[in-house]
């Protein structure tokens, strides 16, 4: 599997993951991962399913970012399908007593709310923890907008650019892409709209309005926490015998 990392080969890392004579060589959830993460970032989001189908067969116990890669690429798959594989594993994660990150939560209702089911999206948003970052409050725009609560939406933006908060204290940031849609939502209401066209003035002038969509938002990864594949075009040369990768991998 670290070949198949190291030179780029996904679909050999399949093959060698599907192999029945294999079948119990890959007994964590690490190498599933690192498949799965290669799969997700070239777009090749069936294959990634597939993976992860694989990795549940052979009862591989999942790691907290094992869940984050499922729900992403059910997120991104966005199907009847996919979303009915993204609620089963996290139900069974939770009768299991397993700990979904904010972010794994944040796909799940991502994807609820592309798929239309609006009321388990905000099931979902009001089990996370802590959901004051920028991802949580433009999901929490999104529901809101799909529930049509547009005098809320109001409140919400009003209420971020008060100016009774401390300096110290990071201010909420709102995707463009969700501001246009929240405009959409009160533009046959005189009243809402011309309260939205004031506040978004002063969103901007407080610079907490980004070009960011809500997808760029939800596939960012967290400095700390980048894929070992933002490095991998750029290294060529082996980490432990600092060979040229084309020699040094065949001859370990």
């Amino acid at each position: 599997m670290r070949l198949c990392y190291e030179l780029d080969l996904e679909e050999s890392a399949v093959e060698l993951i599907k192999d029945q004579h294999l079948r119990g060589f890959f007994s964590d959830s690490t190498s599933f991962n690192i498949l799965m993460d290669m799969l997700f970032i070239k777009g090749k989001y069936k294959n990634a399913l597939e993976v992860l189908i694989e990795m549940k067969n052979q009862d591989v116990k999942f790691s907290k970012d094992t869940y984050v890669l499922a729900f992403a690429i059910c997120y991104k798959l966005n199907s009847p399908e996919s979303f009915k594989v993204c609620t089963t594993l996290r139900e069974e994660a939770l009768i299991k007593g397993d700990i979904l990150s904010r972010r794994a939560s944040c796909f799940a209702v991502a994807l609820a709310l592309n798929q239309n089911h609006v009321e388990k999206a905000t099931s979902i948003f009001s089990q996370i923890m802590n959901p004051e970052s920028i991802l949580c409050i433009n999901l929490s725009l999104m529901i809101h907008i799909q529930s049509n609560m547009s005098k809320t939406l109001i409140e919400i933006l009003k209420d971020a650019t008060e100016g009774n908060v401390s300096k110290f204290v990071k201010k909420l940031k709102f995707s463009e892409e969700v501001l246009a849609k929240v405009r959409e939502k009160v533009k046959d209401v005189p009243a809402l709209l011309a309260t939205f066209d004031e506040l978004y003035g002063k969103l901007h002038i407080n610079g907490q309005v980004t070009a960011y969509t809500l997808d760029a938002l939800l596939c960012h990864t967290p400095k700390g926490l980048k894929s070992h594949m933002v490095h991998l075009n750029k290294r060529t040369v082996s980490r432990r015998t600092f060979q040229p990768l084309s020699q040094s991998l065949w001859a370990e």
